[in-house]
């Protein structure tokens, strides 16, 4: 599997999960195609659609979801807009974390969860395998060996390719390595949020994806004037240096920023042939 060169999500290079699937370094987080708080339908579902198929058509060839995402509305769409697939597209998808309302969100790390969410996934995906499966949270009441241990049986009976974590501590992630093969990491991570530094790290170490979710959140609040500086001297937006800034950060950094908008898709994508100076990267960190 190879990633598409010369369209704008190549602009950043391209990384490899789990040492041979190839995707460009600029993904799709497909949170936000969904309602308000996440839950139930996208206001627009036809811009949505959209969004997913213009992504793939600028050269994304990443794009992350969940099945909490809705519940089940971001899959379905997803499938709808893309379904065939196109051969090089990679989809991961997330258990672990379940919904009571908008904006409502609690970790559920049982081994029947996580078993019901992927055969869901898998129906609503119209997909006999799970590029990439990720546990979406830990459950403190469910020990991760529990949790990962049902992803690893998923992955023996051929529904599951690869597996992932999310929102870990640097000792989670070696607990979970202790339980099979982790391919990424998705945490939260921007320009004002590096409390995953060390992750990071050991992602870098080991050669594991790096997904910064919210990679335009506080990082475009807390320091406008350095990005509004910077962007002018590239001319380009704030939150296109954020995304460039996450992109130098680490060669192993996979930015999946969301949107449920065509035009903010396209600008976000732009960004990936953004190339920021190492003393701008430091001045910026």
């Amino acid at each position: 599997m190879t990633a598409r060169a010369g369209l704008p999500a190549a602009g950043g290079g391209q990384l490899k999960l789990d040492g041979q699937v190839v995707v460009n370094r600029l993904g799709f987080g497909a949170m936000r195609i969904t309602g308000p708080g996440i839950w139930g339908e996208p206001s627009d579902p036809a811009e949505a659609v959209r969004v997913l198929r213009r992504a793939i058509e600028l050269g994304v060839n990443f794009i992350d979801t969940a099945h909490s995402y809705g519940p089940e509305v971001s899959e379905r769409l997803i499938a709808e807009a893309l379904h065939p697939y196109p051969d090089d597209l990679v989809i991961a998808t997330k258990s672990g974390l379940q919904r009571r309302g908008p904006g409502a969100w609690y970790p559920d790390g049982r081994p029947a969860t996580i078993r019901r969410d992927c055969e869901r996934s898998l129906t609503l995906l119209r997909s006999e395998t799970i590029d990439l499966y990720q546990l979406h949270a830990v459950d403190r009441r469910v020990p991760i060996e529990e949790s990962l241990g049902t992803m690893v049986e998923l992955q023996a009976e051929g529904k599951v390719r690869m597996i992932g974590v999310s929102n870990v501590s640097a000792g989670q992630l070696r607990q979970a390595q202790r339980v099979t093969r982790i391919v990424s990491v998705q945490n939260r991570y921007d320009l004002g949020s590096r409390g995953s530094d060390d992750v990071l790290a050991a992602c870098q170490r080991e050669g594991i994806a790096f997904l910064p979710w919210r990679p335009l959140g506080a990082g475009a609040l807390t320091r406008p004037r350095q990005l509004e500086g910077l962007a002018a001297a590239h001319d380009a937006t704030a939150a296109q240096g954020g995304i460039a800034w996450l992109v130098g950060r680490s060669p192993g950094m996979l930015p999946i920023p969301g949107t449920s908008s065509v035009a903010h898709l396209e600008e976000n994508v732009a960004a990936a042939a953004l190339r920021l100076s190492p003393e701008e990267l430091d001045r910026l960190a």
